[in-house]
């Protein structure tokens, strides 16, 4: 394994600033618990990496599942005081994008299964991704705990992160649609005890079990229905999307798309109207675009979720052409991108 060129001494320096915000997730310590425990407080099943030092390097490993309301040890006893790192993504099985807990640290992730690096200096040359961890200072080598947490906790009377997981499961699952607010009514558990019923699961299971049953649902219906991307060509792709939804015409990117790499876009059933993608791919000789793209969105240098597509600069956004895409089928649609369908490299204008 390659050992990085820069030293855990500097990452502290580096990131101090960010420290005292990592501190604030660090709960008190609990001389009962062994290791490192990440806590999960949200309504997302999450998946957490942890970067711990180890010399000069920092080892990568991933990935810890958390079912809402769940701790688990991500680092046994005993614990290196000092500064790690931890970045945790929801499951893909949730609706509406991954969302992310993180940091300002750049470390490498596989992003598809279980792993353990020693962090490379190129994350692309191991076949890895980048994410930005989060620091933070372990000071006890038994007892630490860190939680993840969303804006609103559910710690009110009668609420817990578990019932919120369930009822997001529930609609994500297709099962059932409620608030998610952690108040888990009859109304929810009729729903479950159906869910249970149709599929010949004990009635007694329990709310972890639930949640691992309707995880796997959610997984299984998300690749069913939405807007999914394909790079098959030899290149790196940057693309961007555009649909028409209830509240108007929406335009969101970016991706970045590697040979022969897929990315699903939209976790929703799409209607069955032309939706609209954008993609450039960065060669010596200059950018190639897509052939035959006319239709006007706005985009921006950065990530973005726009609505409408009128008065692109007046909005301070940059103008760009999108290609119309076949109608979506029963809810869903595969673009692929093709050499062929890219024009010739270009000089970008300065």
């Amino acid at each position: 394994m390659v050992r990085e060129r820069w030293s855990v001494r500097n990452l502290i320096l580096r990131f101090a600033p960010f420290l005292a915000l990592a501190f604030a997730l660090v709960a008190p310590a609990y001389a009962q618990q062994a290791g490192w425990q990440l806590c999960n407080q949200t309504s997302f099943v999450l998946e957490a990496a942890t970067g711990r030092p180890e010399g000069k390097a920092v080892i990568v490993e991933g990935w810890t599942r958390l079912r809402p309301g769940e701790c688990r040890a991500a680092l046994s006893n005993p614990v290196k005081p000092g500064v790690h790192f931890v970045f945790a993504r929801s499951s893909r099985a949730h609706r509406g994008g991954q969302r992310v807990w993180n940091g300002d640290v750049p470390l490498c992730v596989d992003p598809n299964g279980s792993f353990a690096v020693e962090s490379p200096t190129s994350c692309t040359a191991m076949g890895l991704e980048q994410r930005g961890f989060q620091a933070v200072r372990l000071d006890k080598r038994t007892g630490s705990s860190m939680t993840f947490r969303e804006t609103e906790p559910y710690n009110k009377g009668g609420q817990s992160a578990q019932n919120a997981g369930l009822q997001r499961l529930l609609d994500d699952a297709g099962v059932d649609t409620d608030v998610v607010d952690g108040y888990l009514g009859r109304k929810a558990r009729a729903a479950i005890s159906t869910f249970l019923s149709e599929r010949k699961l004990p009635a007694n299971a329990s709310d972890t079990d639930v949640i691992d049953i309707l995880e796997d649902v959610a997984r299984n219906r998300s690749l069913e229905v939405g807007m999914m991307l394909c790079n098959r060509t030899d290149g790196r792709i940057t693309a961007a999307i555009a649909r028409r939804r209830p509240d108007g015409w929406e335009s969101r990117g970016w991706w970045t798309l590697d040979a022969g790499l897929c990315v699903r876009t939209v976790d929703e059933s799409l209607i069955a109207a032309p939706h609209y993608v954008f993609a450039e791919m960065e060669t010596p000789q200059g950018v190639r675009t897509l052939n035959g793209a006319a239709a006007i969105f706005c985009t921006s240098r950065s990530k973005f979720a726009i609505l409408g597509r009128d008065d692109c600069a007046k909005r301070k956004f940059r103008q760009a052409e999108f290609l119309e895409t076949p109608i979506p089928e029963d809810g869903k649609l595969v673009y692929e991108f093709f050499d062929r369908g890219f024009g010739a490299a270009k000089r970008p204008q300065p």
